[in-house]
């Protein structure tokens, strides 16, 4: 990692300060946010701005009446703040401080001066709805004394996008605590996103050395994943070591955590127009021939997904008209497959082809009987390929959940040792982690560089151990076949339905689930009519489906302890009951 997380603590520990010590009387914790956020993007944009002030607002009190367009001008070097945005008023947050009187009127027409990108930030922060009460309590001085306090470091220079995006994450996920809402929802561990990149870049690094590629993460969050892809293809001192041209690419649906992310892409020279709003699934942000080298995500899971269904439309029999969903459909209150299915209609056709990582709980493994959506998508993914590798995570690496979660890899150009082969790789044991001396959140175990290097060389050597577990495609899947039984009348006597075949009983119905490497009647003879020899199936009801049973494929066998150790067990705690019973009576 390029920082070191616990130095960040009293930057995090300020600012929770500031709203504690300015917003307590006016605003419920939970709702700090709404004006804590914004201002800490407000100061970073304004402490990279602060230099060149002067000499912005003189070209634009020049040239406002002679150009329609200054975009160009008060942005280049020579003339303007020499980044990708500005500020034309005649403030920085400083010189406001200098007319308390009149520090709404001149903190509106200071926030008004910014160029049209940071506008889109502090309108989907909706900021400006929170001056009035700021106002009216007597605070907004106070607020932005604070906020330019020599105690609290905010500038870029110091506190890089990759650390802020830590302390953002921090911030919100006490925020959301104290209101009872789901904390670090949008995140992910900054370790977790390390590995990541190791399992997308370090399989093709020879290819990576010069070109142009693209990056994209369809739930960007603070945009974690696009900026540590970005330093891991480029550190002078990295793995790779690559001199291409990377864009990146994102989409979010939130609006304060996309203003974040687009500030944050402001503020380190990438592209804001690059990050788009809204829900990718239904409101995709880019036009859709784009498509993309690589792709990481942790997409929302166990979340709903209705409003996008609604929002796409549905042709006959209920399918989803768009392309990307036509394979199958997740049920409606999980989303995070079809945000796999998005990524993959997005993959490149060319020789390199594109890889992905994505991270999902155990749903996307195994939820959906044989025929049902989820199912049909593994099937769509397996069948044709797609999956490289899955990687089980430890237990409580993430912010929000303690639940079991796993990195996908997927590829449409898998290498000649892989063709028709999944790894399982099992990182869930003590040996890949360290307990955190603090947790966060729900978050207490984190992986060391030590630690990814082990999964990493795993994952490269593609060998079997105690920790990884290499299958072909078919293994994960299964012939689902339905189990009649006779129906009978009160007399015993089996009851035909037309073409002289027993009627099945409902009651009696039952299924099996036959791997595909099996043969069905050779399968139903061994395990289902020894015990149920009126049993029978029909060809035409097999469906088949796709599951990946993670526990099953790495479970060790515990031998029960010998009877004998049992038995002594048991006979000593009888003396000692005994015992204990004759002092009662005694006494």
């Amino acid at each position: 990692m390029s920082f070191n997380t616990q130095s960040l603590k009293p930057i995090i520990n300020f600012i929770w300060t500031v709203a504690d010590d300015v917003l307590v009387n006016t605003y419920q914790k939970g709702k700090y946010k709404d004006v804590i956020l914004p201002m800490v993007v407000i100061r970073r944009l304004d402490l990279l701005l602060e230099p060149t002030k002067d000499k912005v607002f003189a070209t634009y009190t020049e040239y406002k009446n002679k150009l329609q367009n200054l975009d160009s001008l008060l942005t280049n070097t020579k003339h303007g703040s020499g980044l990708a945005f500005y500020n034309t008023s005649k403030f920085t947050l400083k010189k406001l401080l200098d007319d308390p009187k009149n520090i709404r009127s001149n903190f509106e027409y200071y926030l008004n001066g910014f160029s049209e990108n940071v506008q889109d930030i502090i309108s989907k922060f909706k900021f400006r709805n929170e001056i009035e009460t700021l106002d009216d309590a007597d605070i907004l001085f106070s607020l932005i004394e604070k906020f330019v306090s020599p105690k609290i470091e905010l500038h870029p220079d110091k506190i890089q996008p990759l650390a802020m995006g830590y302390i953002y994450e921090d911030l919100v996920r006490r925020f959301n605590e104290e209101n009872n809402e789901e904390a670090g929802e949008h995140f992910t561990p900054r370790e977790i996103i390390d590995l990541m990149t190791h399992l997308v870049f370090l399989p093709v690094k020879d290819k990576l050395k010069q070109g142009t590629f693209l990056i994209y993460d369809p739930c960007v969050g603070s945009g974690g994943m696009l900026t540590v892809s970005k330093q891991f293809l480029h550190n002078p001192e990295g793995q790779i070591k690559s001199n291409a041209t990377v864009h990146l690419y994102g989409q979010e649906s939130t609006p304060f955590i996309y203003a974040t992310c687009k500030s944050d892409m402001l503020i380190k020279g990438e592209d804001p127009d690059k990050i788009a709003y809204g829900s990718t699934l239904s409101q995709y942000g880019f036009p859709p021939e784009l498509k993309f080298d690589f792709m990481l995500t942790n997409p929302p899971y166990g979340k709903t997904w209705a409003p996008d269904k609604k929002a796409l439309g549905v042709g006959p029999k209920g399918a989803i008209i768009d392309k990307r969903f036509q394979v199958g459909q997740s049920r409606v209150n999980d989303g995070q497959l079809m945000f796999v299915l998005h990524m993959l209609s997005k993959m490149k056709d060319t020789e390199m082809g594109s890889r992905i990582a994505s991270v999902h709980n155990g749903s996307a493994l195994f939820t959906g009987d044989a025929g049902g959506g989820e199912s049909e998508i593994r099937k769509y993914i397996i069948k044709n390929d797609l999956l490289e590798a899955i990687i089980a995570l430890p237990n409580d690496m993430f912010y929000n959940t303690g639940i079991p979660t796993y990195i996908f890899v997927f590829t449409n150009r898998k290498s000649k040792h892989r063709e028709g082969k999944v790894q399982l790789i099992n990182a869930t044991s003590e040996k890949f982690y360290y307990k955190m001396r603090k947790p966060l959140g729900k978050k207490r175990v984190e992986f060391s560089t030590e630690h990814i290097s082990v999964i990493e060389k795993m994952f490269i050597d593609f060998e079997e151990n105690e920790y990884s577990k290499i299958f072909d495609n078919s293994d994960f899947g299964y012939n689902q076949i339905t189990v009649h039984r006779p129906e009978r009348d009160e007399k015993g006597k089996i009851i035909y339905a037309s073409k002289g075949k027993p009627k099945s009983d409902s009651k009696l119905k039952d299924t099996e689930n036959i791997p595909l490497k099996e043969n069905i009647q050779e399968f139903f003879e061994r395990e289902v009519l020894p015990f149920a020899e009126d049993a029978y199936w029909d060809k035409k009801e097999t469906k088949v489906g796709y599951e990946i049973n993670f526990a099953k494929y790495f479970y060790i066998h515990q031998p029960p302890r010998p009877l004998i150790a049992i038995a002594k067990d048991i006979f000593a705690i009888e003396e000692e009951t005994e015992g204990l019973l004759k002092e009662i009576i005694e006494a």
